[in-house]
């Protein structure tokens, strides 16, 4: 069950899913008036700044533990959808998602390295395991799709990769298109030879995990 903190402000609520979090610090770099860490109390106070300012900020936390809520305005999906492969870490989607039935955000960013404990989403533990997997993959040929955005579906296959099924472009970390399709599979044990796809070698590494299928 997530872990979802409210922080009402007159004109603006910012929600916190600490269990998502994956410390990015995007929001307290950018917005430290509202985005306080280490204080004694709140740590968010929505009424800081400007109400536009806090929901831009919040539109960009990539892992999707923060959203707000306003009564006259809701985070747009995105016109394009994406992955992001992080150097050494997780991808981050940005996408009108559908992660195992949960369709709370645009953003999230899930496990690659095969070490999380909050599956299919990232917790941080490829920096204590020490992963190693680069975010700037080859670029493969791939036209541009027709469609480029709307509903995104990632299943997690048990003991498996992640099946991505939707209009997506795969993005190095730096930005440059990877591979552009309407189906994927990414690796989330951590063992392929073809980061970040799926390349069988869960099967051999013995890789458990949860599944929809």
């Amino acid at each position: 069950m997530a872990d979802i903190d409210e922080y009402r402000g007159a004109h603006v609520t910012v929600k916190n899913v600490a269990n998502r979090c994956i410390h990015s610090r995007y929001c307290v770099l950018n917005l430290s008036s509202v985005f306080k860490p280490n204080v004694d109390g709140p740590w968010i106070d929505p009424d800081a700044a400007a109400r536009e300012a806090v929901m831009a900020v919040v539109a960009k936390c990539p892992s999707g533990a923060l959203q707000f809520e306003a009564a006259d305005a809701r985070e747009p999906p995105p016109t394009v959808n994406t992955v992001r492969v992080w150097e050494n870490g997780p991808l981050a989607f940005h996408a009108e998602l559908d992660i195992a039935g949960d369709k709370t955000s645009f953003r999230a960013t899930l496990c690659r390295c095969g070490k999380s404990f909050h599956k299919p989403y990232c917790d941080g533990m490829h920096i204590k395991a020490g992963f190693k997997a680069t975010g700037e993959p080859e670029s493969q040929n791939s036209a541009p799709l027709a469609v480029r955005n709307g509903p995104l579906e990632v299943k997690p296959i048990k003991d498996g990769p992640l099946c991505v099924k939707g209009a997506l472009e795969v993005c190095s970390a730096s930005g440059r298109t990877i591979n552009r399709d309407t189906e994927f599979f990414f690796c989330r044990c951590g063992h392929s030879n073809d980061k970040p796809f799926c390349d069988g070698s869960h099967k051999m590494a013995g890789f458990k995990a949860d599944g929809t299928f």
